[in-house]
């Protein structure tokens, strides 16, 4: 298909993730505290949405209570600035086998298997704008982890979160993804304007070639709305690739650590690079009340406790 540069751009910060980073970099945010002012300072950069997921406050492995998914939503919506949430639903899903000769049973170290509304009850309190919907099962770097997201899991949780009024960003880590996305729109669990996160260069999923790349935006419906990202040093290029190619960014920490050869970044000035980049090609950076008009979201406070 012909390519049309966006002229308008929304920048989305990923500011933590769920990788073993933690150790990597003093500025991966860890507790609640942290993400969330994390989050705010991203926003202030320039961010109209942050993706948050959270950890451990003390050993900053990834974890899923919904005490701290709170934490994080109060924080942000009492901030001083405004941005939309997009809270991570993809934990719950991660399933580490054993040795060749004898997978089964499942190692307990890593193994995190939730039902569907356990995966999505801190959406159901938090009530973000946004969520993400991994839409796919695939093998993820490690030799022995696979990602879980089953055909009927995927409905239930893509039905739950249509009904919540909470707009399911699907994370689309290859062409096969997409495709059953577009089967959840057919089949009216998810609605039809979806949103698309386009997951590039994650180890075993679509490399971060343009080639690629261009399968996987030629796979997006027209009436969809995408956005993408690449890993470590391609981050800043996929940026720009995105805007030329037609959609939206995404940057930070969860997905790159570094701003140059030997500096590490924090998710702010990871987001200001990306406003330059954008800015310089001659699109303008969306902010976040536009982000809400264009995508149709709703900010909501959290369910009381």
């Amino acid at each position: 298909m012909p390519l049309e540069m966006s002229r308008e751009v929304f920048i989305t910060c990923a500011v933590t993730g769920s990788g073993s980073t933690q150790d990597r970099s003093p500025h991966v945010p860890r507790s609640p505290k942290q993400i969330a002012d994390a989050a705010i300072d991203a926003a202030k950069a320039g961010a109209a949405i942050v993706h948050c997921h959270v950890r451990d406050p003390e050993t900053g492995k990834p974890r899923r209570d919904v005490h701290l998914y709170r934490e994080v939503t109060e924080r942000i919506r009492a901030a001083d600035v405004d941005v939309v949430l997009n809270l991570t639903a993809g934990m719950g899903g991660d399933m580490v086998f054993g040795p060749v000769e004898s997978p089964l049973p499942l190692r307990e170290q890593g193994t995190d298997m939730g039902g569907a509304s356990d995966r999505v009850e801190h959406v159901r309190q938090c009530l973000p704008e946004i969520c993400t919907l991994d839409c796919g099962t695939m093998n993820f770097n490690e030799a022995d982890y696979v990602m879980t997201n089953t055909p009927g899991m995927l409905r239930a949780m893509g039905g739950m979160m249509t009904e919540m009024g909470v707009k399911p960003e699907i994370e689309a880590f290859d062409t096969g993804h997409l495709w059953f996305a577009k089967q959840l729109v057919s089949e009216g669990v998810l609605k039809a304007d979806a949103l698309v996160q386009l997951c590039m260069g994650v180890p075993w999923g679509a490399p971060d070639d343009l080639n690629t790349f261009m399968a996987m935006v030629n796979n997006v419906p027209e009436d969809w709305t995408w956005s993408a990202f690449s890993l470590g040093r391609n981050q800043m290029a996929y940026t720009a690739a995105a805007v030329l190619a037609g959609g939206n960014v995404r940057v930070g920490l969860e997905d790159n650590l570094w701003l140059n050869k030997g500096v590490l970044a924090t998710n702010a000035q990871l987001v200001e690079r990306a406003v330059s980049i954008v800015s310089n090609m001659g699109a303008r950076v969306l902010g976040p009340d536009e982000v809400r008009r264009k995508l149709n979201l709703t900010k909501r406070a959290p369910v009381k406790a």
